[in-house]
């Protein structure tokens, strides 16, 4: 934008009951505002147009983060908890656990325990296969629908 035009265009501001003016123009984007006496003037030039890449060509920037790489989806039949509660594998604290990575299970096949509402709630294998991930901890807090466990 021409610095005569800006003048101008402040002057007219500074003159009349006007308190805000923006101005958007192809070499940029001029915000002058009026408050109590002193005015402020913000100028903004516009980006430069960005480059076109063929479909499925990565762009890259000089500056660009790098982008980080979503991990691999499980492969197996995931075993989702049903309800909000607090996660057992044993039936007592201490005990033996009623799954390993590794053990083979059958479909109906305790996995563990949730409590919720001081209610102890079973939590059977729906499917026949083996334990590939134990995807939570002892006495875990879970959510509705979280993955506990992968079966292969």
């Amino acid at each position: 934008m021409d610095l005569r035009k800006l003048k101008t265009l402040i002057d007219l501001v500074s003159e009349s009951n006007v308190s805000e003016l923006e101005i958007t123009e192809a070499e940029g984007k001029v915000r002058i505002v009026k408050g109590g006496g002193s005015m402020v003037q913000h100028y903004a030039q516009t980006a430069q147009p960005m480059s076109v890449a063929p479909m499925g060509t990565p762009l890259v920037t000089p500056d660009a983060a790098p982008v980080a790489v979503a991990p691999p989806a499980e492969t197996g039949h995931t075993v989702k908890s049903p309800m909000v509660g607090t996660l057992y594998r044993s039936a007592t604290p201490g005990g033996t656990s009623f799954v390993e990575v590794g053990d083979s299970v059958k479909e109906g096949e305790t996995l563990c325990i949730i409590e919720a509402m001081k209610i102890l709630n079973e939590i059977e294998s729906d499917k026949t296969g083996t334990v590939r991930r134990i995807l939570c901890d002892n006495g875990q807090a879970v959510e509705y629908g979280q993955p506990l466990f992968i079966i292969e």
